[in-house]
C-alpha cells in the first residue's frame, strides 16, 4: 500500500509518513506476534503497559523492535502515536456523543495507545490478502465508524490518493478525475455513499486503485502484473493507441509481458497476459506460440521482411520472434523457446495434476506444490533433453536490485519458475521442482541467501540435488567470486547471465557443520547466527570490525544504502581497530587443535584466526594465498592434518578437498595490506580435516561474514556433506563478470 491514510477527528498520517513507514518495513524481518510477546508477562517491554494499553515510550520500542530500527524518525514516530490516539478516542468521542473537550485531552494524553490496534494495523500492512487489506483501508477511512463512507470520506480517499501518488512520481494530470470516476463507480446503488461491500468488490475490479494502494491483484493465469513506470521515450497504450503523456510515471507496465496502458485504460478489458500453464489434455506437450501486443522498436517481421511500425505487430512471450499483426497466422504456429530454450518452462509442459494422481504424495507436501489462484495443484512434464531453470530472487537484497531482477527474470522465463523468497521462502519452488531429473537451480541474492537454499536442498531430501550457479546482489559475495560469477551484478542483460549458466561447470563444494558449546550456559551471549559454514569462520581482529560494522548498520540503515559507502564505513572501522588493537594477545585466550593435533601459537602475536573453506573473504580477500603451480601437491592421499610451515607453502586451496585452512592474522593493518594487494596472504597455520577451538574469554566471531560475541566456548567445525555448485566458464562474453 502506498497509503493508508486516515484523517481521524484532526489526526492524519500523511503519505508521505506512511510510505516511510512502508520502507522501514520492506527492511524489517520481525513480525508484530513475535514483538507483542515483550509485552507480556515476563517480556522486556511489559513495563510499558498497563491493562490493555501501551504508553508512549511503549510506543517508541514497539516501532524499534518492530521495524529494525533505532534511529527512527522522531516526527514520524510522533504521527504514528497520535494517529493511533486519536482515532481511537474520536470513535469514542461518535459513540459517547458528550465527551467534553477537556476530558478528551486529559484521556488522550494519560491513557496511551491500545495494543490490540496496534497489532492489528501492522499485522495487515505485513501481509494479507487484497480483500483483507481492501477491508481494512475501508476501516481507516471510516472516520466515524458507521459503516459506509460518506461524501466527505471519500473526498479525503481522494486527496490522499493525490497526494500518495505525487509523491510516488506519478504524473497527476488526469489522476483526480480519474479517481473521482473511480469512486463513482463503486457506490454501485448511486447512494452517493460506499458500503464496504461495495467498497471491496469495486476495488478488487479498479486496478489503478489497486496499483495506488500498493495491493497485489489475485495471481490468476493470464492475469497482468500491473507496476507504475516512467517511460523515457515516446510509448504507446496497448488498449487506446495513444501516446503515453506526462513528465513522470505516465502509465502502467506489466512486469510479466510488458503490456503498457494509461492508468485510465487498464480497467478497459486489456488483452490478456501470457499464460503460465496449460488447462486441458490435449494442450500438454503441444508447442505453440503466445502473441502478445508489443511496442515497436522498428524489429523487422519474422515472416516478412519489412519493419513492424507503431502499434502494428505482436511478439511471442517464449521465443520473442516478432511479426506483423496480418503476418501471424501465416507463419510456423509451432514455438521452439529461442535462445533460452534449454532453460524454459513453457506453459505446455505445466499442467493441472490429475484427479488419480493427487492421492500421491503427503498431506503436508501438498501446500508447498505450486498452486493456482483457485486451489488447483500443477505438475511440470518438462521439454526433453533441457535443463528448466529453477529461480530464487531475494528481492531485498542489493537494495532495489533484487525486485528488478525478479521483474527481468519473469520476462524473460515462466513466472512460475521464479519464486521470491520472501512468500514462503524456497520450499515451494524445491517442491514444485522435486521430481524432476535435470534442472540447475539460480540463487539470485548474497551468500547469506545462497546459504539458505543450500539448507533447504539438505533439509528437503530431493531424488537429485540440483547444481546451484549465483547472481550475485548487494556487497562483499566471496562465493560467487570464487565461482567466478563476479563480486556483484552491474545491470547487465540476464539473458547473457542465463545463458552462461547453460554452459557452467558442476563443481562439489564442501560443506561444515558448526557446534559451539558454551563453558557457562547460565552466561548470556548473542544467538550463534549459523550451523553450517560455507564460506569460512573467524576469531579475533576482522570479526570485530564486522561486529562493529553490522552493529551501526543496524542502528542506521539508511547510511548503508551504496556500495562505496559501506567500504568507507568498513575502512573508518578497520581504521579505529588499528589503532584500539582491541583483540590484541589472541593466542592468551584460546587453543586450537587440528585433528587431534595442538598447534603452538605461543610464539605468534596474533590478533585474529580464520578458519578457510573457500579462497574469498570480506569481498575479495585471499588470505590463504595463492601457491606456485610447479609446488602445489596433489590433492588425494595426503593426511587430514598438515601443520609443518614447508609443507603448508606448497599446499593450495580447493573447495572440493574436505580440507579447511586455517590463517593467522597479526593486524587489522594486515588485512587491509592483503585487501588491497600490498601483501600476499596471510600467516598460515594448518590445513585440516577437523578443528576445535577452546576460548577463554568473550570473543567477537563470524560465520560467512554474519558476526556475533561469543562468552568462553567449545567450537567443533566437521565435515557435514557437499553441494553441487555450478563454476562460470572462465571466457565470459559481458561486462557483468569482475572480481572487486
Amino acid at each position: 500500500m502506498t497509503s493508508l491514510a486516515a484523517e481521524s477527528c484532526g489526526a492524519e498520517l500523511s503519505p508521505v509518513d506512511f510510505i516511510q513507514l512502508q520502507q522501514y518495513m520492506e527492511y524489517s524481518s520481525m513480525r508484530v506476534k513475535d514483538v507483542v510477546k515483550e509485552f507480556n508477562a515476563g517480556g522486556k517491554l511489559v513495563q510499558h503497559r498497563s491493562g490493555d494499553r501501551v504508553n508512549r515510550t511503549g510506543f517508541s520500542l514497539f516501532l524499534k523492535s518492530y521495524l529494525e530500527a533505532d534511529n527512527l524518525p522522531t516526527e514520524l514516530c510522533q504521527h504514528l502515536y497520535q494517529y493511533f490516539q486519536e482515532s481511537e478516542m474520536c470513535k469514542e468521542k461518535h459513540k459517547d456523543g458528550i465527551i467534553s473537550s477537556l476530558d478528551f485531552t486529559t484521556k488522550l494524553l494519560k491513557d496511551g495507545v491500545c495494543l490490540k490496534s496496534m497489532s492489528c494495523y501492522f499485522s495487515v500492512l505485513e501481509e494479507g490478502k487484497p480483500r483483507d487489506k481492501l477491508e481494512f483501508t475501508f476501516k481507516l477511512y471510516d472516520k466515524d465508524g458507521n459503516g459506509y463512507l460518506d461524501k466527505s470520506e471519500v473526498d479525503s480517499i481522494i486527496t490522499q490518493m493525490m497526494r500518495a501518488a505525487d509523491y510516488l512520481g506519478w504524473d497527476v494530470t488526469e489522476l483526480r478525475s480519474l479517481l473521482e470516476d473511480t469512486m463513482t463507480a463503486i457506490d454501485a446503488d448511486s447512494s452517493g455513499t460506499v458500503t464496504l461491500q461495495e467498497w471491496i468488490v469495486g476495488g478488487m475490479n479498479n486496478v489503478p486503485l489497486l496499483v495506488l494502494l500498493g495491493l497485489k491483484i489475485a495471481e490468476q493465469d493470464s492475469q497482468h502484473t500491473w507496476r507504475m513506470k516512467n517511460f523515457t521515450k515516446p510509448t504507446y497504450c496497448c488498449v487506446c493507441d495513444g501516446m503515453l503523456m506526462g513528465l513522470r510515471k505516465q502509465g502502467l507496465c506489466c512486469s510479466v509481458c510488458k503490456y503498457m496502458v494509461h492508468s485510465r485504460c487498464a480497467n478497459k478489458n486489456p488483452a490478456p497476459c501470457v499464460r503460465t500453464y496449460v488447462k486441458n489434455k490435449a494442450e500438454i506437450g503441444v508447442p505453440m506460440h503466445d502473441w502478445i501486443r508489443t511496442e515497436s522498436d522498428a524489429s523487422k517481421c519474422d515472416s516478412c521482411p519489412k519493419k513492424i511500425k507503431t502499434l502494428t505487430g505482436k511478439r511471442c512471450a517464449w521465443c520473442h520472434h516478432k511479426r506483423h499483426d496480418e503476418c501471424v497466422p501465416l507463419g510456423s504456429s509451432e514455438c521452439d523457446c529461442g535462445p533460452l530454450r534449454d532453460h524454459i518452462l513453457p506453459p505446455w509442459c505445466i499442467s493441472p495434476l490429475l484427479k488419480e494422481d493427487e492421492g500421491h504424495g503427503s498431506c503436508t507436501e501438498k501446500p508447498l506444490m505450486n498452486m493456482t489462484s483457485e486451489g488447483t495443484h500443477l505438475h511440470i512434464t518438462p521439454p526433453p533433453q533441457t535443463h528448466p531453470l529453477l529461480v530464487f530472487v531475494n528481492p531485498k537484497s542489493g537494495g532495489k536490485q533484487g525486485e528488478r531482477v525478479m521483474r527481468k527474470m519473469q520476462y524473460f522465463l515462466n513466472p512460475r519458475q521464479v519464486f521470491n523468497l520472501n512468500n514462503g521462502g524456497p520450499s515451494p519452488g524445491l517442491h514444485f521442482f522435486r521430481n524432476l531429473q535435470q534442472y540447475r537451480v539460480l540463487v539470485c541474492g548474497g551468500d547469506g541467501t545462497v546459504g539458505w537454499i543450500l539448507d533447504a536442498i539438505d533439509k528437503a531430501d530431493l531424488p537429485v540435488n540440483p547444481p546451484v550457479a549465483v547472481l550475485p546482489l548487494g556487497t562483499g559475495n566471496d562465493l560467487a567470486r570464487c565461482l567466478r560469477w563476479g563480486g556483484g551484478y552491474d545491470g547487465s542483460d540476464l539473458r547473457e547471465i542465463i545463458k552462461e549458466v547453460e554452459v557452467g561447470s558442476v563443481v562439489p563444494m564442501d560443506r561444515w557443520s558448526v557446534q559451539v558449546t558454551p563453558n557457562n550456559p547460565q552466561e548470556e551471549g548473542d544467538p550463534v547466527p549459523y550451523e553450517i559454514i560455507n564460506n569460512y569462520f573467524s576469531i579475533g581482529v576482522d570479526a570485530s570490525i564486522a561486529h562493529r560494522f553490522h552493529a551501526l548498520r543496524e542502528k542506521n540503515p539508511q547510511k548503508f544504502n551504496s556500495r562505496a559507502k559501506n567500504k568507507l564505513y568498513y575502512f573508518e572501522l578497520a581504521t579505529s581497530e588499528t589503532m584500539s588493537a582491541s583483540c590484541k594477545k589472541l593466542s592468551d585466550y584460546l587453543s586450537i587443535e587440528c585433528c587431534g593435533v595442538p598447534l603452538d601459537l605461543s610464539s605468534m602475536d596474533l590478533q585474529g584466526i580464520a578458519v578457510l573453506n573457500i579462497p574469498s573473504m570480506h569481498g575479495g580477500s585471499n588470505l590463504w594465498g595463492e601457491s606456485r603451480k610447479e609446488e602445489a601437491e596433489s590433492v588425494t592421499n595426503f593426511p587430514d592434518v598438515i601443520i609443518d610451515h614447508d609443507t603448508l607453502k606448497t599446499r593450495s586451496q580447493d573447495m572440493s578437498d574436505k580440507r579447511l585452512e586455517v590463517v593467522g592474522l597479526m593486524s587489522a593493518l594486515e588485512m587491509g595490506q592483503i585487501y588491497s594487494g600490498l601483501k600476499s596472504m596471510g600467516r598460515r597455520l594448518a590445513q585440516t580435516a577437523q578443528i576445535t577451538i577452546r576460548t577463554l574469554k568473550a570473543l567477537p566471531m563470524q560465520i560467512d561474514g554474519e558476526p556475533w560475541m561469543q562468552p568462553p566456548c567449545t567450537i567443533q567445525i566437521t565435515h557435514k556433506n557437499q553441494a553441487n555448485m555450478l563454476m562460470a566458464s572462465p571466457f565470459k562474453s559481458t561486462g557483468f563478470f569482475h572480481l572487486k
